[in-house]
């Protein structure tokens, strides 16, 4: 090595730990908790992706890039609760991107800050598809629309696309093997229209969410049923419209919404008071309790941005069962499930984890197939009456290009050894004995799926098998067929770990969360991930990611709703 490239090496591993220091004393001011005058009030901007938990990127919070999150909202409205120069709570809603039950849980939230005495506001301005949002802003005190604001609540449903004959146009196949007739996760591809187990699912999902909608909204607008489903058809208000139906309560501009707190009042965004250490304020004062998140797609490795690695997860929950200040974990999953490999290797730490100390799972918006797996086996499940849950089953298959191959001229030939070589490529289809032969392999996991709910759930295989077959349920139905053990949030699934470790009720719990924060060395050097939440839309993570599995040679649990490509949102699949 010369003596030039040596100089130029240290001046540039030098300039790197001056650039991470300055950069470390940044984020320490940063992080210094924020002065609040009394009176002051919290406002939240509910509006664009939620996602369940974002607190693990320093640079994302650092940058103004930390995602809404669910855990920022539950744990900044606990805090707000106690906190008395926090006078009351603003919410300022726009159209979400999440689905019923991560609103659910806000709603509850919001519902138990009001019960403290203090006053929680609802302001919108506009938007076209409003329902879930709505359904949340029901929790307030009042609801406020712009004197120029509209909104829409045209109810719950939407169009789902079905591919196959633009496929078949283009010589493009899907070969999926599943079990079973509910597991509809690629139906969008080899079907022209639903089946009649995939229609039959969908509107007992939609009946079961809609239904739960109409009861809420009507008991908290002092409305009847009825008179919901009416406004639901009128579905668009604007101005005095919407005062005189009675969905929202006043017509103001902002600087009228603010002064509703008091003159004067002081603002405080969520992600300033996210800044505010629950023990300056009382709280956490008491044992241990693990709070765990799961979220996103299940795979092998490590966890990326809204993925959930199975090594990532079970060195979290292996963390958890070796603490012994630890008295009880919370497994929060978010998840439409995945590799089934992956489900499992999280379910046998589950066990493990179960044997030393309480565990409960708290269910977000889906925790179905690999979602459902790696959750059956905790002592108590609780989840919300809009949860996606169940979805008992497996599938493989690919994408087989042989016959657009055949039609833009490109040829393949076949080297190597083995009757059964190639029976994933994508350059040719499988045959109808390799179909079978597949089959067979999904059926043999299908009922180690069944076994090991009917052990954790004290079910017999055959009754969860009647429940199974892919079948989604909504956390309502999930209830009333054993899935699940309480209907509920985040904060009720904490109630039930202190009840089985044995801690009173008044004493309140210091939570260990995992993902654990990362430094920002590690932040700024992670490999084969963005570092920057939001740098693909959603649409283009959800198409790539699910496109790309399709052509993996493994077997998945996965939802028969795809995420993002027709989601698990039932407002918009």
């Amino acid at each position: 090595m010369t003596k030039g490239r040596l100089v130029f090496i240290l001046v540039a591993v030098f300039a790197v730990l001056l650039l991470a220091t300055a950069a470390s004393f940044f984020l320490l001011d940063f992080n210094r908790p924020p002065s609040i005058a009394p009176a002051s009030y919290l406002e939240i901007v509910l509006e664009g992706p939620l996602v369940e938990f974002s607190g693990g990127n320093p640079l994302a919070s650092f940058l103004g890039v930390r995602p809404l999150s669910v855990h920022d909202i539950w744990t900044g409205l606990r805090k707000a609760r106690v906190d008395d120069r926090i006078a009351g709570v603003l919410l300022r809603l726009g159209p979400l991107a999440c689905d019923w039950a991560k609103c659910a849980e806000v709603r509850d939230e919001v519902a138990a800050f009001r019960a403290s005495g203090k006053k929680a506001y609802a302001y919108i301005e506009e938007a076209a598809s409003f329902d879930k949002e709505y359904y949340l802003a029901t929790a307030c005190d009042k609801i406020f629309l712009h004197p120029l604001g509209w909104f829409g609540i045209a109810g719950i449903g939407g169009d789902v696309p079905f591919l196959k004959t633009a496929l078949d146009k283009l010589g493009i196949e899907a070969q999926i093997v599943h079990v079973e007739q509910y597991k509809t996760a690629y139906n969008m591809f080899t079907e022209r229209g639903f089946t009649p187990a995939h229609r039959e699912m969908m509107e007992s999902l939609i009946s079961d969410e809609f239904a739960y909608y109409i009861k809420t909204v009507a008991a908290a607008r002092h409305k009847s049923e009825a008179d919901v489903r009416a406004l639901i058809d009128e579905a668009f208000f604007q101005g005095d419209r919407a005062v005189a139906s009675g969905l929202v309560d006043g017509l103001l501009f902002d600087d009228q919404v603010r002064a509703l707190f008091g003159r004067g009042a002081g603002r405080v965004p969520l992600n300033v008071y996210t800044r505010i250490d629950p023990a300056s304020l009382g709280l956490g004062t008491g044992r241990k309790v693990a709070l765990i998140y799961a979220a996103g797609a299940i795979h092998g490795g490590e966890s990326a941005y809204q993925s959930m690695g199975a090594d990532t997860v079970v060195r979290s929950l292996r963390a958890a069962r070796e603490d012994r200040s630890v008295a009880a974990v919370v497994f929060r999953v978010d998840s439409p499930g995945g590799s089934a490999v992956a489900s499992d290797s999280i379910w046998r730490e589950v066990m493990l984890c179960r044997e030393k100390k309480p565990f409960v799972v708290s269910m977000s918006d889906v925790a179905g197939s690999g979602g459902y797996w790696i959750s059956m086996a905790a002592h108590k499940i609780v989840a919300q009456p809009q949860t996606l849950t169940g979805s008992i089953g497996v599938l493989s298959g690919k994408i087989s290009l042989e016959k657009l191959m055949a039609k833009v001229g490109i040829a393949t030939e076949k080297v190597g050894i083995g009757q059964r070589l190639g029976v994933f490529s994508p350059f040719r289809s499988m045959t109808a004995e390799e179909t079978q032969l597949l089959k067979k392999q999904i059926l043999w996991i299908y009922d180690r799926f069944l076994a090991k709910v009917a052990e954790s759930r004290g079910l017999s295989k055959e009754t969860v098998d009647g429940i199974g077959k892919g079948r989604v349920w909504t956390g309502g139905q999930a209830k009333n067929l054993h899935l699940v053990d309480e209907l509920g949030g985040l904060s009720r699934a904490i109630e039930l770990a202190k009840e089985l470790a044995g801690i009173p009720t008044s004493e309140d719990v210091r939570f260990v969360v995992w993902p654990r924060r990362e430094s920002l060395f590690r932040t700024l050097f992670r490999p084969n991930e963005s570092r920057f939440p939001g740098a693909l839309s959603k649409e283009v993570r959800a198409a790539s990611e699910w496109a790309a599995r399709l052509n993996e040679d493994r077997v998945w649990a996965v939802m028969p709703i795809l995420p993002g490509l027709g989601g698990t949102t039932i407002s918009s699949f």
